[in-house]
């Protein structure tokens, strides 16, 4: 259950981040969505650090893949 709601926020998170690579996007409505990015990025962190502290979480969770 733990690993869906990270799982949920990141799915957010890139959609978020898809809008706002489009380019489509008026000043306001990208000034919402970097906001919603933010909440979003606080929850997941939050969770994280909750299923760390609850012994739950994948050591490389949270860490980025780098690409080649």
């Amino acid at each position: 259950m733990p690993a869906e709601q990270l799982e949920r926020l990141t799915e957010r998170l890139e959609r978020a981040a898809a809008e706002l690579r489009s380019g489509a996007l008026d000043p306001d409505r990208a000034a919402a969505v970097v906001d919603e990015c933010a909440r979003l990025a606080g929850e997941a962190s939050v969770e994280l650090d909750r299923q760390v502290r609850a012994g739950e979480a994948d050591p490389g969770a949270g860490q980025l893949a780098l690409g080649h």
